[in-house]
């Protein structure tokens, strides 16, 4: 049993990317977002259209474009992860060994047969 207050060291992945339910979700929150935003720009358009002309055109095109904005922001792929580490690792560089020294050319005592 773990005592409460234990002095246990914690480590924090800092480039670590966020887990895929976190990213899915947060795309589905900027896609609703995005579809708030145009339906306010709809009922704006039909409300001004005879009050202040162009407005509703600018509330009519930010409502036509979103649409498209939104889809294209919500299908981009996860982030990129630049901090992350290679998955290449290099082989480990062993030291070469010198081949020994080669034994000193010494005259042989043998007779030459003088």
């Amino acid at each position: 049993m773990r005592k409460r207050g234990s002095s246990t060291e914690v480590f924090r992945i800092t480039g670590a990317r966020q887990s895929l339910a976190d990213d899915v979700r947060g795309r589905q929150r900027r896609y609703i977002i995005s579809m708030s935003v145009r339906t306010l720009s709809v009922i704006l358009t039909v409300v001004l259209w005879n009050v202040e002309r162009p407005v509703a055109v600018v509330t009519l095109v930010l409502g036509v474009l979103l649409p498209y904005v939104a889809v294209v922001i919500a299908n981009a792929g996860r982030e990129n992860a630049p901090s992350l580490p290679s998955t290449f690792v290099p082989a480990p560089v062993r030291p070469a060994i010198a081949p020994a020294p080669a034994p000193a050319a010494t005259e042989s005592a043998r007779p030459t047969g003088e």
